[in-house]
């Protein structure tokens, strides 16, 4: 006497990327790897004409700071805006979009992760959702923030917090789960 096999989590799941995007990032993964980390620190500039190259979206190149150890998983779902900074270690692990506003910083070791499983049901497919870091948003060290957040203009969120719904405008932040604590005053 047979039964049905009981089933595990993955069964069914359906690979959602294309073959010329594994290519595509294929071929990033091999510059990230060597002409992006390799390049010395100073040279910002380079590792932007790199990033453009594989069709992130950085009209204006002023500046704008992405150090050679950070990770982008897909330079063409980034928006950078003038005086972005991606700092050491950061890992922008964008399935869905991510954008950074004009002066947004990640400070170093800094996670934005675009994307989750339905873990209700057994194929668990992708949830991909876009983050948006505000204009002059502060992230400070070790931060994570997932899928679908928006962080407000001049909010502050502290080191290590873990940000799963959006943030507020002009508010210091900080927790796990991240929430507002109170006003940023307006920087002199």
């Amino acid at each position: 006497m047979s039964s049905a096999p009981s089933p595990h989590l993955g069964q069914g799941n359906v690979n959602p990327y294309t073959r010329g995007e594994h290519l595509r990032r294929l071929g990033w993964s091999l510059v990230q790897a060597t002409l992006f980390r390799w390049s010395p620190r100073p040279l910002h500039r380079w590792r932007l004409g790199l990033l453009r190259r594989f069709g992130a979206q950085i009209p204006d190149l002023t500046g704008i700071k992405v150090y050679p150890t950070a990770e982008i998983i897909f330079p063409w779902k980034l928006t950078l805006e003038p005086h972005a900074v991606i700092g050491p270690y950061v890992r922008v692990y964008n399935l869905a979009p991510a954008t950074l506003r004009r002066g947004a910083t990640l400070s170093q070791h800094t996670h934005l992760c675009a994307g989750t499983h339905d873990f209700q049901r057994w194929a668990m497919p992708l949830v991909l959702a876009p983050i948006i870091v505000g204009e002059n948003a502060w992230l400070g060290a070790d931060v994570f923030v997932g899928p679908g957040v928006t962080i407000g203009e001049l909010s502050v969120v502290g080191a290590r917090s873990v940000v799963v719904k959006d943030l507020p405008p002009r508010m210091v932040c900080a927790g796990n789960p991240c929430r507002p604590l109170r006003p940023r005053s307006e920087p002199v």
